[in-house]
């Protein structure tokens, strides 16, 4: 017995016609008589008697016309209830954020979403790309703000922004003069990594041309979890970053971050989420409220689009030039 079925029987009720039930219930005539059939096999009572004319229930099948009714409004209500959650900007959120963002977009963010959705409270943490991931399969996060693509198919990845990288260097680099940044070979073993961010160290050494990082600063070794530590070790000359557009964003007069010559590397950053969260309208604000308040310099070199979720209007999408 299904929904699809129930619906048959109460046209045909209403209809009291064949060919005119089919219509209403845009099927064909010969399809909706075979469903009514299986059902009548199925529960082994006659529904209709197809004797009489107009087409008439039979005193059973009028209590199971009835009854059918009452169903497709109470599943018309779990649509309704369903649709009202999904849109429902109240309630308790767990977010979760890379470390290499958080520091620089959390502080604009929840400015934002106080606005957007004062009635949601969010629970904030910062971790690894791993845990993050972990988490969110879990039911520990709802959502995530990272770099994509993740590699992992039981999450859902709705892009928002690509992120350019800059060169961090200190006063005596030969490139500290250029307008542009440009690798140099003795950059490659003086690199500077994060601990524990396996995917965004692979990104740097990809963008260094290192298979791995055995050979990095073989002098000292660094547990450092902290773009701004990074930064700190640079001005002491004590090496050299690559590091997101975001973190140098109250350092516009600086002259140690340094752009890349085209082609210019970026990530991707994302709104992460496991395959069965529904909340789609508060992704909608996130994105939106994400987005907004970004920075000019960031979002100057981004198309602004709109794309579809289903059936309606979802999230924001920047497409860069970079791409």
């Amino acid at each position: 017995m299904t929904i699809q079925q129930l619906k048959y029987i109460v046209a045909l009720d209403e209809e009291r016609h064949f060919a005119r039930a089919a219509e209403v219930c845009m099927v064909t005539q010969p399809g909706l008589t075979i469903q009514l059939k299986n059902l009548e096999e199925e529960i082994g009572i006659k529904i209709f008697d197809r004797n009489k004319v107009p087409l008439t229930p039979t005193l059973l099948g009028t209590e199971i016309i009835n009854k059918a009714k009452k169903i497709l409004r109470e599943a018309d209500e779990i649509r309704d209830f369903v649709v009202n959650e999904k849109n429902l900007l109240e309630g308790e959120l767990k977010l979760g954020i890379i470390s290499t963002l958080s520091p620089y977009l959390i502080p604009l963010f929840i400015k934002a979403m106080k606005e957007a959705a004062p009635k949601v409270h969010f629970i904030i943490r910062e971790s690894n790309t791993g845990q993050l991931m972990k988490d969110l399969e879990t039911g520990a996060l709802d959502v995530v703000i990272m770099a994509t693509p993740t590699g992992n198919p039981n999450l859902i990845e709705h892009p928002i922004f690509k992120e350019p990288f800059v060169a961090y260097l200190n006063e005596l680099h030969p490139m500290a003069d250029h307008d542009f940044y440009e690798l140099q070979p003795g950059d490659k073993t003086e690199l500077l990594l994060l601990h524990h961010e396996f995917c965004y160290n692979a990104q740097l050494l990809d963008i260094c041309g290192l298979k791995n990082s055995d050979k990095i600063k073989e002098q000292f070794t660094y547990d450092i979890s902290s773009i701004e530590t990074l930064k700190n070790l640079v001005r002491a000359q004590l090496g050299f970053a690559i590091i997101p557009q975001l973190s140098i964003l109250n350092e516009a007069t600086s002259k140690l971050f340094k752009p890349f010559k085209e082609p210019i590397p970026v990530r991707e950053i994302s709104l992460v989420v496991s395959d069965s969260f529904s909340k789609k309208l508060l992704l909608e604000k996130m994105n939106e409220a994400i987005w907004n308040c970004l920075p000019d310099s960031l979002k100057k070199d981004f198309a602004y689009r709109k794309i579809r979720w289903n059936d309606s209007p979802y999230f924001v999408k920047a497409v860069s030039k970079y791409m």
